[in-house]
């Protein structure tokens, strides 16, 4: 689908960012899994960690188009970075759609600005797939909440200031998941260890547990039972971003593998003159635009509020994640031993691919989705 002058104007100036800014910063992030702050600094200079908030809190209120391709051009630079952003743009979306007023205007206009950077914890260790399933407890007491449990995979699990938590407020009931805005700094609530990850080096996963923390109720977003409804409608949005991403990681391999296959000679010629490799090439140029298409078509379908959209968002995510890992795959072999080691980019494409099939639903769990939709 074609794209408006604006959305054009929004990808040409992230896309440029990315390539100036966060690129050269991705493999040193990588290696020292840290993250980089100062490029965290410049997405907010551009307002991209205020994606999803409206104008009257200081947010750039992107239509879901934009929100797609800002979140492809993001990640062309770097996966690691895009991957905290649009967990902050989930932060930031529920307390737009879920928040109160006074929520909205204690917490928008500082995270549009990039502090607090948000957290979205759903997951949980023996809950992964089935948040249902989850153990975490908010137990009311006269005016406030005590939560206790653990939340498992949480990016911007250190670096965070705020905290989108979903718990039960029964045990016993399934039915009882809420949702509610955590300050990171609350009393009880512990940080874990970063986990050493195959890729996404640079982004910061941890646990975060609660021990007896305690929660004013003036911070729960949700009606007692409407968090999981809640958190399925914000994940639509977050799978559409997360296929943006697959594919801007996709055309950052391709890219790596023309200019490579151009360059390196073998047997008196360049190794694009073989069509071994331009088949490659040419696959992998079609798996990348059909995975764009298809996460386009999705936020547009989103954007118009099409009672289809969560089928089309898991259709995109599970195609462009597998286009993802199917590209990076080529680019390493199109470089050959070059491409397996880590003086390249296209290694770390690679370890970085994985992810896109695993979190915000796995590719198993998109295949549920689909086949609900069409058997009702």
């Amino acid at each position: 689908m074609s794209l408006t002058e604006e959305q054009r104007a929004v990808r040409d100036v992230v896309l440029e960012f990315a390539r100036e800014e966060i690129r050269p910063t991705a493999r040193e992030a990588d290696a020292e899994q840290s993250f980089p702050e100062d490029v965290w600094d410049g997405l907010v200079d551009l307002d991209l960690t205020g994606l999803t908030v409206p104008e009257e809190y200081g947010g750039y209120d992107a239509d879901r188009v934009t929100y797609s391709v800002a979140n492809e051009a993001v990640a062309y630079g770097s996966l690691s970075v895009a991957t905290a952003l649009s967990v902050h743009c989930l932060a930031t979306s529920c307390i737009a759609e879920f928040g109160s007023t006074d929520q909205r205007e204690r917490w928008l206009p500082e995270m549009v600005d990039g502090r607090p950077v948000g957290a979205f914890a759903l997951s949980e260790p023996e809950a992964g797939s089935n948040p249902a399933e989850m153990s975490t407890v908010a137990r009311p007491e006269g005016d406030t909440y005590v939560v206790n449990g653990t939340k498992q995979w949480i990016t911007n699990g250190k670096r965070s200031g705020v905290v989108i938590l979903f718990a039960k407020t029964d045990p016993d009931d399934p039915h009882s998941v809420t949702q509610f805005v955590v300050p990171k700094d609350a009393d009880g609530l512990e940080v874990g260890q970063k986990e050493d990850k195959l890729g996404l080096r640079a982004s910061d996963t941890t646990s975060l547990t609660f021990d007896g923390v305690e929660i004013p109720a003036e911070n729960r977003l949700t009606e007692v039972g409407a968090g999981l409804s809640a958190a399925l409608t914000i994940l639509t949005g977050g799978r559409v971003g997360i296929a943006s991403q697959a594919v801007g990681l996709a055309q950052a391999a391709l890219d790596e593998a023309l200019e490579y296959a151009q360059e390196r000679e073998q047997f008196d010629q360049p190794i694009s003159e073989f069509q071994t490799i331009r088949h490659k090439l040419a696959e992998m140029e079609a798996g990348t635009q059909s995975a764009r298409l298809l996460a386009r078509e999705a936020a547009r379908r989103l954007q118009d509020g099409d009672r289809a959209a969560p089928k089309f968002a898991s259709i995109a995510k599970y195609r462009a994640s597998e286009t993802a890992m199917d590209v990076t795959n080529e680019a390493v072999q199109i470089h050959g031993g070059y491409g397996y080691t880590t003086e390249g980019e296209v290694e770390r494409f690679y370890r970085d691919a994985k992810i896109t099939e695993i979190y915000e639903g796995t590719t198993e769990i998109q295949k549920k989705v689909i086949a609900d939709h069409l058997l009702g």
